[in-house]
């Protein structure tokens, strides 16, 4: 008896959208386009679902969309700070984006959050990778220094230069 009442109380799963392609190079604009919105519809009814957040987030990447896609991520990871996809596929954003010490910080929660060995052998070989590119020295450049004295260096020697121009005849 306390069995059925138990299983007539707790709330129905949430089913998440199933996915419209294995290879992304064969979903047309417009497939991807009603897909995000179902998502985007999704999430609103469910905004606390890390797992319909991370999709949206995922396919807003799939479009290029990369602004709503971090927004999307970032939401997951807010939402449900222990949910490993969420962080991972945050990380690997990240990573893909080469912002190669936020994808390293972000593979580091991701592999805290790993429950299997799955999960950890996906954290781990990302993490290699970033470190990887990180000896190769594959990464944006971090701008910590003013360009003013490069600036000025330049307009100087183009004046010097169009002084000798001029005088030279």
């Amino acid at each position: 008896m306390t069995g059925e009442l138990a299983t007539t109380q707790q709330a129905p799963a949430l089913r998440l959208p199933p996915v419209p392609w294995r290879d992304p190079h064969t979903v047309s604009p417009t497939q991807l386009a009603q897909y995000i919105g179902e998502l985007e519809r999704a999430c609103e009814a469910n905004p606390q679902s890390a797992d319909l957040h991370t999709c949206l987030g995922m396919a807003h990447a799939m479009n290029f969309d990369v602004y709503r896609s971090m927004d999307a991520l970032e939401h997951a990871v807010k939402a449900e700070p222990a949910h490993f996809f969420a962080q991972f596929k945050l990380a690997e954003l990240n990573y893909r984006l080469r912002a190669l010490h936020v994808a390293e910080a972000e593979t580091l929660k991701a592999l805290e959050l790993a429950n299997n060995g799955w999960e950890l052998s996906l954290a781990r070989k990302m993490l290699q990778d970033i470190r990887r590119l990180h000896r190769d020295g594959t990464q944006k450049p971090e701008w910590t220094k003013s360009l003013k004295a490069p600036a000025l260096f330049l307009v100087a020697m183009t004046l010097v230069l169009c002084f000798v121009v001029v005088n030279w005849k």
